[in-house]
């Protein structure tokens, strides 16, 4: 337990579900497998969208693309948010002082605001975008911006064990 961490997480830490994960012989070996293999799902999800945006798989509709990978990164994200906090409340005073996962965090949600921008103002205009149209510019540069963000998210995901 980290005492400098805020009262909260040292509370959700000490909680007994903290407790729980932290002693169970499965529980966080196995949320720890969750979340790899989720990341696997989501980043393979998000990975063809974006890739669709930034011009590849032109002979697929745009439309087409974010239907169906949608909802797999979605459910790639869902396993990503459950796993990734019984993994949180185990440890919750100590990973939130560590600059890495704050980096994270913050990632986390520039990657989101990135998608509700997105959703907003781009996908309504590649929704009945035919096969091998060009894309506009701004849906390229969202898929580029994405697939960065994104990356660098596992990218801290992996790291956060060395501070």
């Amino acid at each position: 337990m980290n005492e400098h961490a805020p009262a909260i997480f040292q509370a959700l830490e000490a909680s007994s579900l903290g407790a729980a994960i932290r002693q169970s012989t499965w529980l966080y070996m196995t949320a720890n497998i969750g979340h790899i293999l989720s990341l696997a799902i989501f980043a393979g999800a998000i990975a063809v969208m974006d890739l669709r945006m930034a011009g590849m798989f032109a002979a697929t509709s745009p439309g087409y693309i974010l239907k169906t990978f949608r909802r797999v990164a979605m459910i790639g994200f869902a396993g990503l948010f459950l796993t990734g906090a019984t993994l949180f409340i185990a440890e919750a005073s100590h990973v939130i002082l560590n600059p890495v996962f704050q980096f994270k965090l913050a990632l986390i949600a520039l990657g989101l605001l990135n998608i509700a921008w997105f959703e907003y103002f781009t996908a309504p205009k590649l929704r009945k975008l035919k096969p091998l149209k060009p894309l506009p510019q701004e849906a390229r540069t969202a898929g580029l911006v994405s697939i960065a963000i994104w990356l660098l998210v596992a990218a801290c995901g992996r790291t956060i064990a060395y501070f």
